[in-house]
């Protein structure tokens, strides 16, 4: 099997500005978000992100590197609404496209089967339908000639992930109580990467999790990157939870622009590493 480890950078040496980059996790939960801080040390601009989002698009959205953003909902969790998603939103800075979240799941699955739309009853009678012009319906060919809404495919230039094992060869696992989307992310991307808390041997993936927690297999994959404590803030249950604390400082910093400055300069002006010698000098003060 191809040894696919790699470094966050290299990942990101694979992306180029105008893509459009899906993000997986939830929220605020298990958010790959090593590589976002990769994509911040980066040049990468005009980027179409497609997320069920959280800090991870606020984070892009503040440095100015999301042109156009799908999302089904982005929240901090326990903070419903993340500060730059909502600045952004309220400074018209962004393109957007809401959806519904069973529609983007749709999108996103019929891109992974390579179908151009698939129809649901999701978004049908909302506002979904008048915020989105573009969307079209179809009737079903069937005695029941139901009127359906037609999704529209997601394709992704490419994928970004947190799992919480994986081997050298990209077959990743999650231990926590929900894939989310992940697997449709991967599939719907030209390439995936996926960060993961620990790069173990093949054997051990079985004896940790069983084969139902095996759920983005090698073939899904391009590169995988041993990131240990990289969805922090979010959560990565069971190796841990959210960081509520820094979050909280977070919001506060995006509130004032010269608290925000100095986050940045603390947090996000150095390398991976200097994140998290950081973050457990923070730990270590209190």
């Amino acid at each position: 099997m191809a040894d696919k480890r790699m470094t966050e950078d290299e990942v990101i040496g694979r992306l180029r500005s105008g893509m459009t980059v899906g993000i997986g996790g939830w929220g605020s939960r298990r958010k790959p978000m090593s590589l976002v801080r990769a994509i911040l040390r980066s040049d990468l601009r005009d980027l179409t992100v497609v997320s069920y989002g959280g800090p991870d698009v606020g984070l892009l959205c503040a440095a100015g590197r999301v042109k156009r953003l799908v999302y089904g909902f982005v929240s901090l969790d326990s903070i419903p609404l993340e500060p730059h998603f909502q600045a952004a939103r309220q400074a018209a800075a962004i393109e957007v496209t809401e959806y519904d979240e069973g529609m983007l799941q749709w999108a996103l699955y019929a891109a992974s089967i390579r179908l151009p739309f698939l129809p649901t009853r999701a978004g049908l009678g909302s506002d979904v339908i008048r915020v989105n012009p573009q969307l079209r319906t179809v009737v079903s060919p069937y005695d029941d000639a139901e009127e359906l809404l037609a999704v529209p495919a997601l394709p992704l230039d490419a994928a970004l992930v947190h799992l919480n094992r994986a081997d050298a060869s990209g077959n990743a696992q999650y231990l926590g109580p929900d894939l989310y989307f992940d697997d449709l992310f991967c599939t719907a991307a030209e390439q995936a990467f996926v960060s993961c808390e620990r790069i173990v041997p093949t054997a051990e993936l079985a004896e940790l999790g069983g084969i139902a927690s095996l759920r983005v297999p090698r073939w899904m994959v391009d590169g995988v990157v041993e990131a240990p404590n990289g969805a922090h803030f979010t959560s990565c249950a069971p190796d841990y939870g959210r960081d509520e604390t820094f979050q909280r400082e977070y919001v506060a910093a995006a509130k004032d622009p010269q608290a925000w400055q100095e986050f940045v300069h603390t947090y996000l002006s150095g390398s991976e590493r200097d994140y998290q010698q950081a973050v457990a000098a923070r730990g270590n003060a209190a």
